[in-house]
């Protein structure tokens, strides 16, 4: 399973993110998009928006730090 978060280092809601995939012990990318333009037109191009944190679960893409969604497409049952 290839993960990828695209962020920032000072947003709230890509802490949480990250936070959460830690706890799960998930391995991923984590990529600040205010570092690497590039990685931001990537992940303006999968996403549709600029808004963070995005996150690419094999290609399934999460908007925003949704833990139903992340629970599901990482198959995580609680």
């Amino acid at each position: 399973m290839k993960v990828t978060v695209y962020g920032t280092k000072t947003c709230p809601w890509c802490k949480k993110t990250r936070e959460f995939l830690e706890k799960h012990k998930i391995k991923f990318n984590d990529v600040h998009v205010e570092d690497d333009k590039k990685a931001a037109d990537e992940m303006i191009k999968k996403s549709g928006q600029q808004s963070v944190p995005v996150i690419d679960v094999d290609g399934k893409i999460i908007l925003g730090y949704d833990v139903e969604k992340l629970k599901d497409a990482l198959k995580i049952k609680w």
